[in-house]
């Protein structure tokens, strides 16, 4: 089956070389090594690589939001060999003036999973609701602090777009998204808008509380979280993960990548791995990726306007 599936680059002698042929596949993570993203970037790979018959690396180039890794991926050759892991990032880096090109500098090759922001807390907090975290948080304005993966990512917009849709003053604690966890279960922020990967394993052991859930409806993978939205505050901000490739890949290669993709999600070993770290895969091919990647990068200009965030 998999050489039916061949696709092939142009070399520079105008020949046509198939793919994948030698060497190994490079996924760019933009976060920390033992982030959510990279946890679930890893077990994509081992996969893909096995789908492919080729090695599929993991490599962590944090930084800025994520600006970092898409500049370096876009900088890459168009052959297939660069991927990038990429997410809602591709919209709020660019739209909050941290990178120069926007998601159209590359092309999509697969949505591979969806995951919830979540609201969390210590175990041991006094807050048992997030109806409690916001009455708090109007008697003491400003004086609550609640840490994201850094300025500009996706949870930094959800929360914000959490405490303002709650008319509430936090105080914005940015940090790099290996070091978020640590400093909550360390006691130095009171709380975090993060992923459910890198909360998981905590919350399970009752060392964190989930007080909401920024999605439409329950998260199956954690049925027990209310919504923000059951709770009274209108924020729904779900995220994705998926694969891109720098603009001008070969619609072959792409082709290829996606299928290895597919099978990868819907194998019963990255079904386990999602059920472990709390994400649900949600496989989209390339054409209907490219299409919610634009749809969605609309809606996130306009909310990075009104909250204030939009450079």
């Amino acid at each position: 089956m998999f050489f039916l599936l061949l696709g092939f680059c142009v070399s520079a002698h105008g020949q046509e070389t198939p793919f994948p042929q030698k060497g190994n596949i490079e996924i760019t993570v933009l976060f920390p090594a033992g982030s959510s993203a990279d946890i679930t970037a890893r077990v994509l790979a081992e996969g893909m690589g096995r789908q492919l018959g080729v090695n599929v690396l993991v490599v962590n180039r944090p930084g800025a939001g994520g600006a970092v890794g898409y500049k370096y991926v876009a900088s890459q050759k168009p052959d297939g060999y660069s991927l990038v892991w990429n997410s809602n990032s591709i919209s709020t880096t660019y739209h909050s003036g941290q990178l120069a090109s926007d998601y159209r500098a590359f092309n999509a090759v697969a949505r591979v999973l969806v995951e919830s922001p979540l609201l969390a807390v210590r175990g041991d907090a006094k807050w048992k609701t997030l109806g409690e975290f916001i009455a708090d948080a109007k008697a003491r304005p400003g004086k609550i602090s609640v840490a994201n993966s850094g300025t500009g990512s996706h949870t930094h917009i959800s929360s914000v777009a959490l405490f303002k849709a709650a008319a509430v003053e936090v105080s914005d604690i940015p940090y790099g998204a290996g070091q978020v966890v640590p400093n909550l279960l360390g006691s130095h922020v009171d709380a975090t808008v993060q992923l459910p990967g890198a909360l998981a394993s905590h919350i399970k052991s009752g060392a964190v509380r989930a007080l909401a859930a920024l999605i439409p409806r329950r998260d199956p993978a954690l049925p027990e979280v209310p919504t923000a939205r059951e709770q009274g505050v209108d924020v729904s901000l779900e995220a994705w993960r998926g694969i891109a490739v720098p603009k001008g890949t070969p619609v072959g290669v792409i082709a290829v990548l996606e299928y290895a993709i597919r099978r990868t999600v819907e194998s019963p070993e990255f079904v386990r791995g999602s059920e472990k770290y709390a994400v649900r895969p949600a496989f989209l091919p390339a054409a209907e990726f490219g299409e919610l990647i634009a749809a969605e990068d609309a809606d996130l200009a306009r909310l990075m306007q009104l909250i204030g965030l939009k450079k």
